[in-house]
């Protein structure tokens, strides 16, 4: 498959780009159509500056995944070396299998002891916009990084089909942190095959039978597939807590303590 020089020259420039342009549209949007009441100051520059410390810790990683797709085609791994199937037919199932293999890593964070203290401190926000979509710890990024690699050398996807997901599923991940009111109908509608911010706000309830449901992030179907859906909080949206029992006062905000959180047992 060729590959576009100009768009493949620097994918993770291109990347960064359209994450940045969703980034600016969602937060203005998320101005004009609240869906909760809005709380930003601080705690935005806090999950910026833990996405670049991330930034730092990846781009120390010798290959892209566009790098990892490109090496297992040429060795002939994965199944589609298996299955002669069209170029843009890999591309389409090459997005619709990583999201499913991103889905169970999701659900993997919220499982093992080690995994969950890593990936609390996503939910440790007390507030959900489209920001929260950029708080992950390092160590965390760099165990879904891994297992995305895996994924893509056991599906053989092809490096323009990674580089799809990637642009889809950042833009993905963005949308449905966002603090925005959808129409009902509109949510109702995007809701049957794809995840919604009504959706996913559901997963950062305080509340663990709440907060342990919907893991996807593209496609709705996972959840409602392996038994992990949950539509709406009991509590309403507009009055449901966000985030943990615990990590709620200000220390606990800080940049220091959300990279050192890990380390806490309890």
């Amino acid at each position: 498959m060729v590959l576009p020089h100009a768009l493949f020259a620097d994918p993770q420039a291109v990347r960064l780009g359209a994450t940045a342009l969703a980034l600016g549209a969602l937060l203005t949007a998320e101005a004009l159509w609240p869906r909760r009441r809005p709380q930003r100051g601080w705690r935005w520059l806090r999950n910026i500056a833990l996405l670049a410390c991330a930034g730092l810790l990846l781009a120390a990683l010798p290959v892209a995944s566009i790098g990892v797709a490109a090496w297992a085609r040429t060795q002939g791994l994965g199944l589609f070396a298996l299955l002669p199937l069209p170029a843009m037919l890999q591309i389409g199932l090459s997005v619709v299998a990583l999201d499913l293999a991103m889905y169970w890593q999701h659900r993997a964070m919220h499982g093992p002891a080690w995994l969950w203290r890593l990936h609390r401190v996503h939910h440790s926000d007390i507030e959900f916009d489209a920001t929260t979509a950029l708080r992950f710890h390092p160590a965390e990024l760099l165990v879904a990084m891994l297992w995305k690699w895996a994924a893509i050398v056991l599906l053989g996807a092809p490096p323009l089909g990674v580089f799809a997901f990637e642009a889809v599923t950042g833009v993905a991940a963005l949308l449905v942190h966002a603090n925005l009111r959808l129409p009902l109908r509109v949510d109702r509608a995007l809701r049957v095959l794809f995840v919604t911010p009504d959706l996913h706000r559901v997963h950062h309830s305080v509340e663990f039978d709440e907060g342990n449901r919907n893991f996807g992030t593209i496609f709705s179907g996972w959840d409602h597939l392996f038994g992990s859906h949950c539509a709406q909080p009991r509590g309403g949206h507009e009055q449901m807590p966000i985030g943990l029992p615990r990590f709620r006062d200000a220390d606990a905000q800080h940049l220091r303590a959300l990279l050192l959180q890990p380390l806490r047992r309890h």
